[in-house]
């Protein structure tokens, strides 16, 4: 991997993942305390809508496509809180159809020729620089957002009805945090695909909740499960010359599973000796 960082679109992309990684963790923490993980998902898929929204009427691409995620993202928030037994049908039906929006928007743009693989595994070995400031800032920003509110997100996640008695704008908080999700979905997706996206936010979140024993390790754990696989998977792309994306969240799957069976066998264990 050494070898590997002596060119600089390996560095970038290094420091993509890690970046990546630590914003991630920290709202995939969040998503996975507060269960939100179908939603987050909907987001992801429904950014597409603004993808295809941004190059048909040649607006500029972060502005389109988080002004159609946080349009999106905030039906579903509302959705949610509102009409819990039908939250799924309709993110689903949101994240159906802002994806077709997106696919039928950039068909018809004229000249256009979209590579759609490139949105779905993201191309993080051609991360410019100017990517990585951005990510920066959104990674300042998330951190910035759960130092400032993280006795309330920790309440809200855990118990919103106590929340809701301690005085927390349960409301309001659970808006922005929404909000907060698919802004750092759109920053991160344009730079490692909409997949990997996903996978960051779900796998080390949830294999580090069976450890942790506070929120903030969840978030310091998750990162790092998440830099872990990262950086394995970009050796394993370029030592074996694979997709970087798609090793990452092979990598990442293999040790969700790899867990679940331990969990298992350690349960069988537990219940052969009991007996």
């Amino acid at each position: 991997m050494l070898d590997a960082l002596q060119f600089e679109f390996m560095r970038h992309a290094l420091a993509a993942g890690l970046l990546a990684s630590i914003i991630c963790g920290i709202m995939g923490t969040l998503v996975v305390a507060n269960r939100i993980v179908f939603l987050s998902g909907g987001i992801a898929h429904a950014a597409y809508g603004g993808i295809g929204m941004a190059f048909f009427f040649g607006w500029p691409y972060l502005a389109g496509t988080i002004g159609f995620a946080l349009a999106a993202a905030l039906v579903m928030a509302a959705v949610t809180l509102r009409s819990r037994h039908r939250a799924d049908t309709i993110i689903g039906v949101i994240w159906a159809v802002g994806m077709a929006i997106g696919i039928i928007l950039l068909d018809l743009t004229p000249g256009y020729n979209v590579d759609l693989m490139s949105y779905l595994f993201g191309s993080i070995l051609t991360v410019p620089a100017g990517d990585l400031g951005i990510m920066l800032a959104t990674g300042v920003v998330v951190a910035g957002f759960v130092g400032v509110f993280y006795k309330d997100l920790l309440t809200m996640s855990y118990d919103e009805e106590f929340a809701r008695i301690r005085g927390v704008p349960v409301q309001r908080l659970y808006f922005a945090l929404i909000g907060l999700l698919a802004v750092a979905i759109v920053m991160v997706i344009q730079v490692v695909g909409l997949i990997l996206v996903i996978a960051l936010l779900t796998i080390p979140p949830f294999i580090v909740e069976k450890y942790a024993q506070s929120l903030l390790q969840m978030m310091v754990g998750a990162s790092v499960l998440g830099a872990v696989f990262t950086v394995s998977g970009l050796w394993l792309s370029y030592a074996y010359d694979l997709t970087a994306g798609a090793s990452i969240i092979l990598l990442g799957g293999a040790a969700f599973f790899l867990v679940l069976l331990v969990e298992r066998w350690t349960l069988l264990r537990r219940a052969k000796r009991a007996v």
